[in-house]
């Protein structure tokens, strides 16, 4: 690690009326009176942010790194975000055109806290590895403002979201959820046998879909058979429900199959394109990257802090999708 830091004087002045003290204006471009290098702040960064460090424990381990010549303010970590997101504003216009035209996409959101409030983070994603992250105060279309989910006219992969049918030209219903849905029907209603028929179903047809080759379709032929067991189990669930009503205390299995029946076309979409995966995982596990920094921080005090975060994230997740690409020093590049 090199330090290289440029000091700058100026004399103070002291004003007998108003007991102000003012000195000279520092020159153009100095920040907290020292300029640092970007290897500096994209370490200070990186550990802040991308490794969820909070700002104490990174300027102390910088401190020691350095013998301490070096101390941090808090301050000046805390705007390293913001710094970044400000430099960085071109790239991710850019990422935000080439998302739209992806022909499949993820999107989800997860809860967020913004001093003290409750807030949303919402993730859209392309399985070509481009990601962006949004800060929101609500939820709903009031969320979906300004994502590439509102102006997309491809494939959605999503949750049961209704948010999310009014957007975009299809959608696939994430299967992982489906699966965790069914499993607590089995545990709630063992009574039953249409849920556990459906778990076994779902399974198949997710590993048939997994086992074709790269450039291979599903036939045809598998389809019909998927389709007419798909809807003989569904039969059977309505003949089960007819016989014995779901109980007043657990309808989620029996609200579960109306949406597999209401919506077969939004669950059984990937088996008819090849490009639209059966889970929405890849959203969920980007989604996590911002969970643990919420665990970190807690609470962040403003929508502006969170805001930078997610524009920060969304920046790191495209610079990953190169392997060899070494994130230090994209960032370091980036901070100038």
């Amino acid at each position: 690690m090199v330090l290289d830091v440029t000091e700058y004087r100026a004399d103070v002045y002291y004003n007998t009326k108003t007991g102000e003290r003012i000195h000279a204006a520092f020159p153009p471009g100095v920040v907290n009176d020292v300029n640092y290098d970007g290897s500096i702040k994209a370490f200070l960064f990186l550990l802040n942010n991308d490794c969820c460090t909070s700002i104490d424990k990174s300027r102390k381990f910088l401190s020691d790194l350095t013998d301490g010549k070096l101390a941090i303010s808090k301050g000046m970590i805390n705007n390293l975000c913001k710094e970044f997101a400000e430099k960085s504003e071109q790239d991710r216009k850019a990422m935000f055109a080439d998302m739209l035209l992806s022909p499949v996409m993820h999107t989800d959101c997860t809860n967020a806290k913004v001093n003290g409030k409750s807030a949303y983070v919402f993730i859209c994603a392309t399985p070509d590895g481009k990601a962006m992250y949004f800060a929101r105060e609500k939820k709903g279309h009031e969320g979906v403002k300004g994502t590439p989910t509102e102006e997309y006219q491809g494939i959605l992969v999503h949750d049961h979201e209704k948010t999310f049918f009014r957007y975009g030209t299809d959608h696939q219903e994430c299967l992982a959820h489906v699966l965790r849905y069914l499993k607590d029907s089995v545990d709630n209603e063992s009574d039953r046998t249409w849920n556990k028929e459906m778990c076994s179903l779902v399974r198949e047809m997710i590993h048939y879909r997994n086992g074709l080759p790269p450039e291979g379709e599903c036939s045809s032929e598998k389809i019909s058979e998927f389709e007419g067991r798909y809807d003989e189990i569904l039969q059977k669930a309505t003949e089960e429900y007819e016989y014995i009503p779901p109980s007043t205390y657990y309808k989620d299995g029996y609200n579960l199959y109306l949406r597999m029946k209401k919506y077969k076309s939004n669950h059984l979409l990937f088996l008819h394109n090849r490009k639209v995966p059966a889970t929405n995982n890849e959203a969920e596990r980007l989604l996590r990257s911002y969970k643990r920094k919420q665990a970190q921080a807690m609470s962040f005090r403003s929508q502006e802090s969170i805001d930078n975060l997610c524009q920060c994230m969304s920046m790191l997740v495209m610079m990953r999708q190169k392997e060899e690409a070494n994130i230090f020093d994209r960032v370091s590049r980036t901070f100038g």
